[in-house]
């Protein structure tokens, strides 16, 4: 990528990010001048669009470049962008996709649950209100958990105090303040308070998991499906049910490592696809198959770990119709039926910057199931199957399985859910 393609490149992504409605500029620069990093800086190419933006964006620089950063890391030939200083966007150039996978991968199994969390918000303090309403709480709360992972101090008060079962069911905190918030506080002001519709029967029947679920999926103008037989959608283990398809991803994903672990390898970032230089071993060398030693056998794996992969007739899908492949005709074999997968997880932290502003847990709901429906077509891949011998392929499929599976528990994290490892 030339100086002049990677102006393009990054101009693109301002006007993208102006469109969408990310940056409120009423007139986008027309260029932006890319040049080596100064001082502090790295990379191959820096840029200070962020910084010319951010006022008339109404926003802090490096919040525009953490914006544009989130845009950038995903285009071909960019294999790594940082945020230096007041807000200088700086760029590191690739060869090609494989490198950025890896990159991505590894960014996400460094940070574990808290991929995507940033500072973004730090010294600011929010304001929320809710209703005396158990959706209107349990709403607060996941807004401020993602509040905090963008660096943010939410200040929490309430039409009333908790509910005793709010607390020990659904997980509020027990300290919420009922008082009405002045807004004369130190922070950014007090939002208006938080009202969505309210849940038209109690929600603690379902417990703290299915219940906080079915109230924060919604949009808050829709009304969630809880009472009489509408409450058991919540609760059934099967592919309807977007909360088990989230959870029982994030299962299969570690029964996938447990397995790998049997079979002697583990996880390593790298193309999706197979070489030509054969399978490997742990340590990088040619796999000599011992008696005795673990190879798959036909079956289907379970949540468990306790067998191998096979999709099974009517196996999980996100419509539930079909076997879990890429078309609904055959396993997953190259790395391009994967990059739906890997732009939902190279735009998680976009997303949690969203939920952030907007308040609007639906969002990373959304987007957990978005993530757990790309996952599926992934995992028949995962595992070397009859015969076949671990190679550099399985391992990077298995690293990025496992990537997906720390998304789907950090995000169920923030809304307060748990994401078992067994299902």
């Amino acid at each position: 990528m030339t100086p002049v393609e990677l102006s393009r490149t990054v101009l693109h992504a301002v006007r993208r990010a102006v469109d969408e409605g990310e940056l409120a500029v009423a007139v986008p620069p027309e260029r932006v001048v890319v040049a080596p990093p100064g001082p502090g800086g790295c990379g191959d190419y820096a840029t200070n669009v962020a910084l010319q933006l951010a006022r008339p964006a109404g926003q802090p620089a490096p919040a525009v470049a953490e914006l544009l950063r989130t845009r950038l890391i995903r285009t071909d030939g960019i294999s790594d962008v940082v945020v230096t200083g007041p807000g200088f966007l700086n760029i590191s150039l690739d060869g090609g996709a494989d490198a950025r996978l890896a990159r991505l991968v590894r960014d996400i199994l460094r940070a574990g649950p808290r991929y995507g969390h940033s500072d973004t918000l730090a010294g600011q303090t929010v304001e929320l209100h809710a209703a005396h309403d158990a959706r209107a709480v349990v709403l607060m709360d996941a807004v401020a958990r993602v509040l905090r992972s963008q660096g943010a101090r939410p200040r929490l008060t309430c039409a009333g105090p908790p509910e005793d079962a709010w607390v020990r069911i659904l997980g509020v905190p027990n300290d919420i303040p009922s008082d009405i918030p002045a807004g004369t506080g130190t922070g950014t002001g007090t939002d208006a308070p938080l009202r969505p519709v309210p849940a038209p029967a109690d929600p603690t029947p379902l417990g703290r998991d299915a219940a906080r679920w079915a109230l924060l999926h919604p949009a808050l103008h829709d009304r969630p499906h809880i009472g009489d037989s509408q409450s058991e959608q919540h609760l059934a283990q099967r592919e309807t049910n977007p909360l088990f398809r989230v959870r029982y991803a994030h299962a299969r994903t570690r029964a996938l490592l447990r397995n790998a672990a049997d079979l002697g390898f583990t996880p390593e970032p790298g193309p999706l696809t197979p070489e030509d230089d054969g399978p490997l071993t742990p340590e990088g060398g040619p796999l000599t198959p011992e008696p005795g030693s673990l190879t798959p056998e036909p079956g289907p794996l379970t949540p468990e770990g306790d067998g191998p992969l096979t999709p099974e007739p009517g196996s999980l899908t996100p419509e539930g119709d079909g076997p879990l492949t890429a078309e609904g005709d055959g396993p997953l074999t190259a790395d391009r039926d994967a990059q739906g997968l890997i732009q939902l997880l190279a735009d998680h932290p976009r997303v949690l910057a969203a939920t952030a502003a907007h308040r609007a847990p639906d969002r990373l709901a959304r987007h957990l199931v978005a993530v757990a429906d790309a996952l599926a077509p992934l995992l028949p891949s995962v595992l070397p199957l009859g015969d076949e011998k671990p190679s550099a392929a399985h391992r990077a499929r298995l690293a990025l399985a496992e990537a997906a599976g720390t998304v789907l528990a950090g995000g169920l994290s923030l809304l307060g859910i748990d994401a078992p490892e067994h299902l």
